[in-house]
């Protein structure tokens, strides 16, 4: 048909016209194939045209929705089926406009009826629509063939090619035939992962070449399907005198038609590698900016030119290696497993690249106002940075609904073992905690742990005055974040690349000492540069471990000392660093359980199994508890309060062990001569759901002291209701180590190899008690919410 713009199909429809009807083998396959689920189905109808398919498929018991971008093919649609049971007819570019109508909760069926060909981001949004199948979901595609529609219609169909590279990207295929059209069945999407594909070999001796890496106003990276059936960036080799800049941009109006500016083209990275034993050398240039309309001016070379999301490059396919290696050097991250090359990247800086979609505007909105909502960003400040600072540029291998996520920590990496070493925090625990920084315009803040966004998020609450240093032990960290700042950065952002915990390099440190400091990562101990490089009065903020439970906690400098000014819970990735720790444990019972000693050494535990095998003492605290009940303050209180604190985790399964305690959790616990005793819940009242339901806290004991110990625990716990319950922090101060009890303030002690922590809990009596424990240093990772809801 020839039709290029929404214009000219609005005017298509509105003459009356329309597509091949849908015809009895469609319908017998569609019902043969795609049934309607159970629990009845949801689909969604792309290009729905004058509606006959989204009828049809009502009619089978599908809710549908049928969206069209022209507003003639609704009109059409209502008038020509005014009886569509169950069909919800909508204007939508499936291509570019916000998917903000469609159901969040995703689809069973989505079809696409002679759509396809029409498409030009044709992977872009047959991935996206994969995104929105429901487990066991399927995409059906419905197309005419090259092979039988006439040469002048070629527009209209799809080749061979074209349909297996579809096919190629999901989990589950089927091509059938109805009536001369092909009907592809697809489930399980992005299931190819991307692989650097080489060409056939050169005559030259060594490859020197420029590789142009753009982006459009959606954010979104241009690729092009070669011949040879992988995905290029626009590159080549340079030209006379040429240098690699200019080389980028000529290649790019050569083979896409867009015009950019040389001022316009950063060379960002330079690549070494080698293509079947020859030197290959690849700047990468990175184009700021263009103008033009995308063409494909040299087809024998590119079957086309597609936009891409960023996200979506892990699952492309073949794509020619130095193109992958130059889109990862660009968005570290973004395309995992690849074959390891030398990389020299450069000190030129570029202008921030601007442009996201419009359903990342309204996503970011959304998770700003949960936020907000939430009581976690109550200054205008911090309102405005979440709305403004794009998270999913710090977090491009992410979806965008995953990266505004508002109550997820999105990981960023992770070790050879599969656990998360950098992460981007949930937005309402950066916002707690910025916001715990008490920043003001023009403040000077460190941040210890990186990845460029809560940098960012800082950068912007502190104003073009302010400047905010960022460091992390992970060269690939520091690297990616550096990346992510020179794309969509403010400039006000410094990374560097060293261990965190001690303190910025003094070149980095301002005069006077920083306003504020905040460790985005789990500390088992608090380094003295961090308090040494705070300006007086200054607020820190970290995630600090107390036998293995984490609090976000703001402290205060005063002169020597730290006072906490408030506790909010949370977990982070745990500390890299010289000061990272393995948790001392001790198995019992062939690792059913596993005493955890995270603040010390482990005590004797000898006798223990025998004990465990015996007969179990057991005592109700009468503390009655309901669900979404809050008790983690109980469970800080008991470690830093009890002598002989430990954790008895779990590794069976619930109530096959000689425990209550769930597999994969931990109890309080504290440990006596062959005796121990811990705190676990019971269920006492029962109801028709789970928040009827009610539970009571009860000791169990064994060993000859068990009874001792259970009425220690019982009394702890009573103490706790009494004088903690509502809602009480303690007092909280941080001394260096090696200060004398003697200038220590009333309280129980906890030491560390590098701080004397002081709790002044409330109903405590005024007395300087001794350590809990004698320590030698220890880290664990972040904990679950202490509630009956997380138990």
């Amino acid at each position: 048909m020839g039709y290029a713009v929404r214009e000219e199909w609005q005017q298509h429809y509105a003459d009356g016209k329309g597509f091949r009807p849908l015809g009895d083998a469609e319908r017998v396959l569609l019902a043969e194939r795609v049934p309607v689920p159970e629990a009845g189905g949801r689909a969604l109808d792309v290009g729905s045209g004058t509606g006959e398919l989204a009828a049809y498929l009502g009619a089978l018991g599908y809710a549908v929705d049928a969206v069209d971008f022209a507003g003639s093919a609704i009109e059409r649609s209502r008038q020509e089926h005014p009886d569509a049971r169950g069909v919800r007819w909508m204007r939508l570019d499936i291509e570019h406009d916000d998917p903000a109508g469609l159901n969040p909760d995703g689809y069973d069926l989505i079809t696409l009826r002679l759509v396809v060909p029409f498409l030009k981001d044709r992977s872009r949004v047959l991935h996206g629509l994969g995104e929105r199948l429901r487990p066991g979901g399927a995409l059906v595609i419905t197309t005419p063939t090259a092979e039988l529609t006439a040469k002048e219609r070629r527009d209209i169909a799809l080749d061979e090619g074209e349909i297996l590279q579809i096919a190629g990207g999901w989990k589950e295929s089927a091509r059938l035939d109805a009536d001369g059209l092909a009907v592809l069945v697809l489930r399980g999407s992005c299931h190819t992962d991307t692989t650097a594909a080489e060409k056939r070999p050169t005559t030259s001796h060594a490859l020197t070449g420029a590789v142009a890496v753009v982006t459009d106003l959606s954010g979104r990276v241009l690729l092009g399907r070669s011949t040879g059936g992988m995905w290029e960036l626009p590159a080549g080799k340079t030209s006379g005198s040429e240098d690699f800049a200019a080389a980028a941009v000529r290649e790019l109006f050569e083979e896409t038609g867009l015009t950019a500016a040389a001022s316009d083209a950063h060379v960002v990275t330079m690549l070494v590698d080698d293509s079947h034993d020859m030197p290959r050398l690849t700047a990468v240039v990175r184009i700021t900016a263009f103008t033009g309309t995308l063409t494909n001016p040299e087809e024998r070379l590119f079957e086309r030119w597609e936009w891409h999301d960023l996200h979506a490059l892990a699952c492309v396919g073949p794509v020619f290696a130095p193109a992958a290696q130059s889109l990862e050097a660009i968005w570290p991250g973004i395309i995992p497993g690849l074959p390891a090359v030398h990389s020299y990247p450069l000190a030129a800086i570029h202008p921030p690249v601007p442009g996201e979609p419009a359903e990342a505007v309204r996503l970011r909105e959304q998770m700003a106002d949960a936020v907000i909502a939430g009581g976690w960003a109550p200054s205008e400040a911090v309102q405005e940075a979440l709305r403004t600072v794009p998270r999913h540029r710090f977090a491009p291998e992410m979806s965008l609904r995953t990266a505004y996520d508002d109550d997820l920590a999105v990981v960023t990496r992770r070790d050879e073992m599969g656990r998360a070493i950098s992460s981007v925090s949930a937005a309402w625990l950066q916002a707690d905690m910025i916001e715990s920084l008490r920043l003001v315009p023009g403040a000077r803040v460190y941040e210890a742990g990186s990845g460029g966004y809560n940098a960012e998020l800082i950068a912007h609450v502190v104003g073009p005055a302010g400047s905010v240093v960022t460091g992390d032990i992970d060269p690939y960290v520091v690297h990616r974040t550096q990346r992510f700042i020179a794309e969509a950065g403010s400039g006000r952002v410094t990374a560097f690349q060293g261990d965190a915990a001690f303190g910025a390099p003094a070149n980095l440190v301002p005069r006077g000492g920083f306003d504020a400091s905040v460790i985005t990562y789990n500390v088992w101990d608090i380094s003295a540069a961090w308090r040494e490089q705070l300006a007086e009065g200054g607020h820190l903020v970290l995630p600090l471990e107390m036998h293995g439970y984490t609090r976000a906690i703001s402290f205060q400098r005063r002169g020597d000392v730290l006072h906490a000014r408030k506790f909010t819970y949370c977990g982070f990735v745990r500390d890299q660093g010289q000061h990272g720790r393995t948790v001392p444990v001790v198995g019992l019972l062939d690792g059913e359980l596993q005493l955890r000693f995270e603040d010390g050494l482990p005590l004797p535990a000898e006798g223990l199994e025998e004990a465990l095998r015996g007969p179990r003492h057991e005592v109700a605290t009468g503390l009655i508890m309901g669900f979404q009940f809050d008790f983690s303050s109980l469970q800080l209180y008991a470690a830093t309060t009890l002598p002989g604190f430990c954790r008895l985790a779990a590794h069976a399964d619930k109530g096959s062990g000689v425990t209550l305690i769930a597999k994969g959790s931990d109890a309080p616990a504290v440990l006596g001569d062959r005796s121990i005793a811990y705190l676990v819940h019971v269920q006492i009242h029962h109801g028709d759901t789970v928040q009827e339901g009610g539970w009571e806290f009860v000791v169990h004991a064994f060993g000859e002291q068990g009874p001792q110990l259970a009425q220690q625990l019982v009394d702890t716990v009573r103490a706790w209701e009494r004088d903690v319950r509502a809602g009480a922090e303690p007092a909280l101060s941080v001394h260096p180590a090696g200060t004398p009890d003697h200038r220590l303030p009333p309280g129980d002690v906890l030491d560390k190899p590098l701080c004397r922590l002081v709790f002044q809990w409330p109903g405590r009596d005024g007395l300087l008690r001794a350590p809990v424990s004698e320590v030698e240093g220890v880290m664990s990772g972040p904990d679950a919410p202490a509630t009956v809801e997380s138990l």
